[in-house]
């Protein structure tokens, strides 16, 4: 075998090894990890990413493995991020591409930082944590496209850039100015506003990976991380609000007959051949995919119009009413609030909501304040309430005060769209759902 082979193929080992290694520490990265493939270039002197291959070059990758292996996870983790974010492509966007580089590595290893995963566990340096402080003050939400926005207004000078450079650059970016994915020599131009096929393809694995984190065990949580939410913000602001529900799906095994779950074949002929001594029986557990807690918040302030909650509410109730959605046993808030929490409603069945939405009235007068619900919600998680919370959805004009933390579950504000309401100031680890004319 020539010396070619040889180092390639060490190479793509020692990226299958990492590979199977983040899977078992992060099951709900499957979708990303199985996008790339693995290729040995020698045009880098480390590693990168197309956004279809891995490309290294295999003395690096050998010598990293061997001294780092740890740091060496992170690096694939770091480049997969840059691919469900799809830094890849909206880097184009961006006249100061150095400047866009250091903001996607840093909001990468913000991710990596932010999560509990003992393969990816590093103690970050003095001068890492000096800036994450700092910027999760001035910037909130770490997005290489905030972040971006944050440093060409302060002017931050070049010396400072060299050295967060430095501390949070992972891979080799100069692949994503080969990015093409029109194979004819002389392609046609595509519009800038038409996305490209890897970054359809990687929203596609960003929304997979959401639903994922979604159905994770409230306990998984600190392996999330900041991912949950920051996916989020690169997502559709008008995310259909069908698919966000369905994102609360939880997998869990339920007490219920399965008929499905064995063959009647061994059934009937047990009951044949010892007349009442069936050789297998009904599974009395089976696995379903539904919703356990979620809060749903009205805002019942004067501007709210008591027909638009009554078709929000009657649309949810459909929703989740569809067959195999929720479990049998359901917890939902529903909690009136307009300047502070009015009532507590707690539902244990989906069929509550359209009885409650046919007699509900908007009774409230005052100014709308979302934060004290967030609090409610907050209590209610600390006094072991809501231990399987899997997300707000909070219905109002956008007329009010938001919080300014991010919320440590999903969050949506849903607005209708054929009446006045204001959604430029929802925070940015929040997302903003619309009930249309024709329905959610």
């Amino acid at each position: 075998m020539k010396q070619r082979e040889i180092l390639e193929n060490l190479g793509i080992r020692i990226l299958q090894e990492l590979r199977t290694e983040l899977f078992l520490a992060m099951r709900f990265m499957g979708p990303a990890l199985d996008a790339l493939g693995y290729q040995m270039d020698l045009t880098t002197k480390t590693i990168g990413t197309d956004a279809e291959m891995i490309r290294f070059h295999p003395l690096w990758l050998r010598a990293a493995f061997l001294e780092h292996p740890r740091r060496l996870l992170r690096c694939y983790m770091h480049m997969l991020l840059h691919c469900l974010f799809r830094h890849f492509s909206a880097r184009s966007r961006f006249e100061d591409k150095e400047l866009y580089d250091l903001c996607a590595d840093i909001a990468a290893e913000a991710v990596i930082d932010s999560s509990d995963v003992p393969v990816l566990y590093e103690i970050p340096s003095e001068f890492r944590e000096t800036w994450y402080r700092r910027l999760k003050q001035e910037v909130t939400v770490l997005t290489a496209e905030k972040l971006y926005r944050y440093f060409s207004d302060a002017g931050t000078d070049y010396e400072t850039q060299l050295r967060l450079a430095a501390e949070f650059l992972q891979d080799d970016h100069s692949f994503w100015d080969r990015l093409d994915d029109r194979k004819s020599p002389n392609p046609p131009p595509r519009p800038e506003s038409v996305p490209s096929r890897q970054d359809r393809e990687w929203q596609n694995r960003a929304k997979s990976t959401r639903q994922l984190l979604a159905g994770q065990d409230s306990r998984a949580s600190d392996k999330k991380g900041s991912l949950a939410w920051t996916l989020a913000i690169g997502d559709d602001a008008k995310t259909d609000y069908r698919d966000f529900l369905r994102r609360f799906a939880a997998v869990r095994e339920e007490v219920r007959i399965d008929p499905d779950g064995f063959d009647y074949g061994y059934y009937n002929y047990g009951m044949e051949l010892y007349g009442n001594l069936p050789l297998i029986e009904e599974n009395e557990y089976r696995e379903t995919i539904g919703i356990d807690q979620l809060v749903i918040a009205i805002d019942t302030s004067g501007s709210t119009r008591t027909h638009l909650v009554q078709r929000f509410l009657n649309e949810t109730a459909a929703i989740l009413s569809a067959q195999e959605t929720f479990f049998h046993h359901v917890q939902i808030h529903l909690i009136e609030c307009d300047s502070q929490v009015q009532r507590d409603l707690l539902l244990q069945d989906v069929n509550e909501l359209s009885r409650y939405a046919g007699s509900f009235e908007v009774r409230g007068g005052m100014g709308t304040d979302f934060r004290p619900v967030f609090r409610h919600v907050q209590e209610l998680r600390q006094k072991g309430d809501l231990q399987n919370l899997r997300g707000l959805l909070y219905f109002t004009d956008g007329y009010g005060t938001y919080p300014e933390e991010p919320a440590p579950y999903d969050t949506a504000f849903i607005f209708c769209e054929d009446a006045d309401y204001r959604d430029t100031e929802v925070p940015p680890w929040a997302m903003k759902l619309y009930v249309r004319d024709r329905g959610v």
